[in-house]
């Protein structure tokens, strides 16, 4: 028997019709799975959670809200518009329940295209995360300098990350992570982000972008860069997270990516009604 597949989202509430469409896309996508949804949030309204628990429940999976206090993290130094929000992913092994040993974390500017069971069986001992880099030389080499004198080999995106609960109760401290980005606050552009590659890239075992985090700005550079072999019947195919990274998102009217359409597909399918399974007649 298949155990279940925990999934940890931390977001505000314009982000919820976001979240949606990724929860479809990975229900539609992943039929035969379980999941276990748990969400990390500060100011979500009781309307907007029961809205939410209707829709998961009706995929046959289970919602966990938990409102973290305004306590947590009240010292935590926090910079520019992020808040200390950005702080709930890098310490989800403190405010999850400690009988859970591993989750996926995904942000919701994300299609889940293939099924996450292979990812999320990885054997993670020895790391602390299981993450994806974009194999780009502006990016790593502008991060390197930037991040200085902290080694750093790959500059890892945060926005999906599979997460080692147990081994981050041990090794993980939330003063240095306070302490980083009390000392860096001039060189921060992803808070999140860079203490994630700043504290821990070493410890974090990689995963292939071109399945686990593809950037759907750069369809036509990892076409080019793989001779052509990974096109939009691969993406389609093999493809497990297509993630919308940057400013402009596919939620926007504006948008003009190659796979706005795609996005729209999820979009309208999560506004339909939920559909009884047919079997095929004898």
């Amino acid at each position: 028997m298949k155990s279940q597949i925990n999934i940890l989202v931390t977001l505000d509430s314009n982000y919820l019709k976001p979240l949606r469409v990724m929860l479809k896309s990975m229900f539609l996508n992943n039929a035969d799975e379980v999941f276990q949804i748990y969400v990390l949030h500060t100011s979500l309204k009781e309307e907007e959670i029961t809205e939410l628990e209707s829709f998961v429940s009706a995929h046959h999976s289970c919602l966990v809200v938990i409102r973290v206090s305004d306590d947590w993290f009240q010292d935590a130094p926090v910079l520019f518009h992020y808040t200390r929000e950005m702080y709930f992913r890098l310490l989800a092994h403190q405010l999850l329940p400690q009988d859970l040993d591993r989750i996926l974390y995904l942000d919701p500017d994300i299609l889940v295209l293939n099924s996450v069971r292979k990812l999320y069986n990885t054997n993670m001992e020895g790391f602390l995360y299981a993450a994806a880099f974009h194999d780009k030389i502006s990016v790593r080499e502008i991060n390197r300098v930037r991040l200085l004198p902290y080694e750093i080999e790959s500059y890892y995106n945060s926005g999906v990350l599979l997460m080692n609960l147990a081994q981050l109760r041990k090794e993980a401290d939330e003063r240095e992570i306070f302490r980083f980005v009390e000392e860096n606050r001039a060189k921060l552009v992803m808070p999140d982000q860079d203490i994630l590659n700043a504290l821990y890239a070493k410890q974090i075992k990689s995963l292939d972008e071109l399945y686990y985090n593809y950037d759907a700005r750069y369809y036509i550079y990892y076409k080019l860069t793989t001779n052509g072999s990974f096109d939009m019947d691969r993406v389609i195919n093999e493809t497990v997270f297509l993630h919308f990274c940057g400013k402009k998102k596919p939620w926007s009217k504006k948008y003009s990516g190659v796979f706005h359409a795609l996005y729209k597909h999820y979009e309208r399918q999560m506004l339909l009604p939920m559909q009884p399974h047919l079997w095929p007649s004898e």
